[in-house]
Formats: structure tokens, C-alpha cells, sequence
């Protein structure tokens, strides 16, 4: 059907809200993806090795799952948006506390793990409660393409942020990357001050923080689709982060020329992430979850890429596929949410998903060094695609992953008994493509 327009020539489902938190998230991205490069190469730079890159990164991971449920409760108790202001500040203060010391040169590997760590917390009450605000954010049939386009604006910074990020460390040093993105996370922040909540239903006083807790785990686990695809991905995120975060760097320094290749590849990632997005504002598969599974096999490619390793040329056409499809994936996985999680459960929710795809990546990351030592990067590297390829055929066995359907009218209601369909077979999709 035509779209319709406001008088500011906007779609009539991008909102005030939507197009805040779509203007925050492009910032966001922006300084984000350059300062993951620049962090990996502050450590290199400052005499650290494979191992010690891996360290820093478990040390913002770690406490972002150690605080990611309670994030989770408390974006469902307090204001959405007073909770992503003051998770964003901090990330600010500590990204600015970071780039002081490198730009310093007094960078301390013990500094550079507790600033991470401090982005981290930032990044475990932020996640859930930026999830709840942009999924209530939009309703009905136009969700699907709402959501697509959110993510195409921001993985289109992805794209200019982690070229950016990857020639600003080449000429001038990652230290000007990381105050860059503090900066960009205060004026997220400030964005994010005048998101308006008025339209979400005040929260029923509950039985405290627990409760909260033990009533998003019943919603989390009465859905086999939910928990079947958070364990996948726990999986995944895990030796996938440890590939792009720990191998990536040391296989562009060895074989591919530096920050400034790396920085480019993870750009042509960017770039798929933006064509699968299009696509998806375009596209409307009936079942879901099926469709976004099948697009994940793709994820190990990279991995293998890295192990061979092949031309830069060819790394970045095969991290444009991987975008491209990952990112249809990611366009599902938000509708399905979206349609079967109640608005006001929406940030509990998200922060089990978050807690199960994360739990095992700081782990990974401080592990990702030693297994270079015992296995062999090359070795370590095809492990990774094996496990990713292994984990994603596992949860295609779940009926409700193969059978939930799209519909254009989300769910209200408590979670279904775990002995039932989970309501992937219990309502008809309203159009789509198969």
C-alpha cells in the first residue's frame, strides 16, 4: 500500500521517539565501531599482545552480563529513557577517561580493563531498556519495515564509523577514535533527554526486584523459540566476538596490512548490514524465524576467511554477504519480539536475550589468546566457523523456530504454558511472503 506522510514529510509510523532513538543510535554507531578497532589497537600499541586484547574485551563484557537482568527490571520499573541518559553518560565519562590515557601514553593494561569494565555497566542497564523503548515505539502491519529501517540507519554508521575509525587510528592514533566516541555518546544522551514516555502504561506496582525477575524468566522460557535461539546464540556472539575482537586485529597485522584493512573490511560488513536491511523493508517472510535462522549459517564465513587467510578483496566481499544476511536475521528476530512479547514485559525480556547471547563471551575473549597458544590462531579460527555452523543446524529442531508465523497484531497477555505452541501455531499471519 502507499505510504502515508506527517506534514514533515515523515512516514506516519516514524514518531517523535522513533526518530530520536534512530538519530541517537546513528551517533552512537558511529563513534562505537571505530573505538572497537582503536581499543584492540591502544592495547597492541602499548606492547600488549593477543591475550591482553582478549583481557580488556572480557573486561567490558563480564559486567555487562553480571548487571544485564538487573538492567532489565529496572528499565521495566523506572522511565525507559532516564535509564539510556545515564547509561550513556557513563560510557561517556569512561570512553573520555580512556582516550585521556592513551592520548597520554600512560595507558596501563589494568586501566584500560576497568574503564571497559565501566562501559560495560553502562552498556548492561542501556541495552534492555533502548530494546523496550524502540520496540513500544511502533505498532501494527508497518513494524517490520519500522524496524528495517531503524537498522539500516544505524548499520549505515556502522559503515562510515568503523572506515572512519580504522583510518583515524592509521593517521593519527586510536586515542583520537576513543574521545570521538564519548563525544558521540553526549550527544546520544542529549537526544535521548527528550524521548516522551507519556504513552506507556505506568507500571503495576509489582513485588519487588526479584518478582520482576522470576516473572521476565517465565515470559523468557514458556517460549521454546526464545530460549532455543538465545542458547544459539550464545554460542555464536561467543566465538564470533572472539574472531572479530582477538583474531581479526592480529590477523590484519600479520597478513593484511594494519588497522586501516581491518577498519575497511568491517566496513563492507557495514555495508551488508545496510543492503539486508533494504531488503527487509521490502521483504516480509511469512515465517520468521525460519527464514532469519537459515541467513545465520552465513556468520561463519568470516571466520573461515580470517583462518586461510584470504585477500582483503575477497574478506570483504565475503563480510558484506555475512552483513547482508545476519541482518535479515536481525530484522525477524525484532518483528517476532515485537509481536509476541507484552509492551510492558518488553525490557525483561530483551535482557534475558541479551544475558543467554552474551553469558559466554567474556570467557571466550580471555580465552581467545591461550587457545592461539595451544591450538594455533588457524586452528582456533576454523573452530569458531565449525561451532557456528553446528549450533544453527541445532536450533532449526525446534518446531516453533521452523513455525512462527508473522502478524500485524502483538500479543498482550501473559507468556503460554511451556507445554504449548508458544502461539507460533496458535494464530495466522496477515500477508507476507513464505
Amino acid at each position: 500500500m502507499p505510504t502515508t506522510f506527517s506534514s514533515s514529510r515523515r512516514p506516519a509510523w516514524a514518531g517523535r521517539n522513533y526518530t530520536l532513538l534512530t538519530a541517537s543510535a546513528v551517533v552512537t554507531s558511529l563513534g562505537s565501531h571505530g573505538a572497537l578497532i582503536a581499543s584492540a589497537f591502544a592495547v597492541l600499541g602499548a606492547g600488549g599482545d593477543g591475550g591482553d586484547v582478549g583481557l580488556v574485551a572480557a573486561a567490558r563484557t563480564l559486567p555487562l552480563v553480571l548487571f544485564l537482568l538487573i538492567g532489565g527490571a529496572v528499565a521495566d520499573r523506572l522511565p525507559r529513557h532516564r535509564v539510556m541518559v545515564a547509561a550513556n553518560v557513563l560510557n561517556c565519562v569512561s570512553q573520555a577517561a580512556f582516550a585521556a590515557l592513551v592520548l597520554a601514553g600512560e595507558a596501563q593494561l589494568w586501566q584500560m580493563m576497568l574503564l571497559s569494565a565501566l562501559g560495560g555497566v553502562g552498556q548492561a542497564f542501556f541495552g534492555p531498556a533502548a530494546e523496550g523503548m524502540l520496540l513500544s515505539s511502533v505498532e501494527g502491519e508497518q513494524a517490520g519495515r519500522a524496524f528495517a529501517v531503524f537498522r539500516m540507519a544505524m548499520q549505515g554508521s556502522t559503515l562510515g564509523g568503523a572506515a572512519l575509525g580504522g583510518l583515524m587510528i592509521a593517521a593519527m592514533g586510536p586515542g583520537w577514535v576513543l574521545a570521538a566516541d564519548a563525544a558521540a555518546f553526549a550527544v546520544a544522551a542529549a537526544l535521548r533527554a527528550f524521548l516522551d514516555v507519556k504513552h506507556i502504561p505506568p507500571r503495576a506496582p509489582g513485588g519487588g526486584l526479584l518478582s520482576d525477575l522470576r516473572d521476565g524468566w517465565r515470559e523468557f522460557s514458556g517460549r521454546p523459540w526464545l530460549w532455543g535461539i538465545v542458547i544459539q546464540f550464545s554460542i555464536a556472539n561467543a566465538v564470533v566476538g572472539a574472531a572479530d575482537a582477538v583474531y581479526g586485529p592480529l590477523v590484519a597485522r600479520d597478513h593484511l596490512g594494519g588497522a586501516a584493512p581491518w577498519g575497511l573490511a568491517l566496513a563492507f560488513f557495514g555495508a551488508g548490514t545496510v543492503l539486508g536491511a533494504l531488503l527487509m523493508t521490502r521483504w516480509k517472510p511469512r515465517r520468521l524465524l525460519f527464514v532469519g535462522t537459515l541467513c545465520v549459517f552465513p556468520l561463519a564465513l568470516p571466520s573461515a576467511a580470517l583462518a586461510v587467510p584470504v585477500p582483503v578483496a575477497v574478506l570483504c566481499a565475503v563480510m558484506c554477504v555475512t552483513g547482508l544476511t545476519v541482518e535479515v536475521f536481525g530484522v525477524s528476530w525484532m518483528t517476532a519480539l515485537h509481536q509476541e512479547i507484552p509492551e510492558e514485559k518488553l525490557s525483561r525480556v530483551s535482557a534475558y536475550d541479551w544475558f543467554g547471547s552474551l553469558a559466554l563471551v567474556p570467557a571466550t575473549m580471555a580465552l581467545a589468546g591461550p587457545a592461539e597458544t595451544v591450538f594455533g590462531r588457524t586452528e582456533a579460527l576454523w573452530g569458531c566457523a565449525a561451532l557456528v555452523v553446528v549450533v544453527t543446524a541445532a536450533v532449526l529442531c525446534v518446531p516453533d523456530v521452523r513455525n512462527l508465523q508473522r502478524r500485524t497484531v502483538p500479543v498482550t497477555g501473559a507468556a503460554p504454558d511451556a507445554g504449548d505452541k508458544g502461539s507460533a501455531d496458535a494464530e495466522r499471519p496477515v500477508g507476507g511472503l513464505g
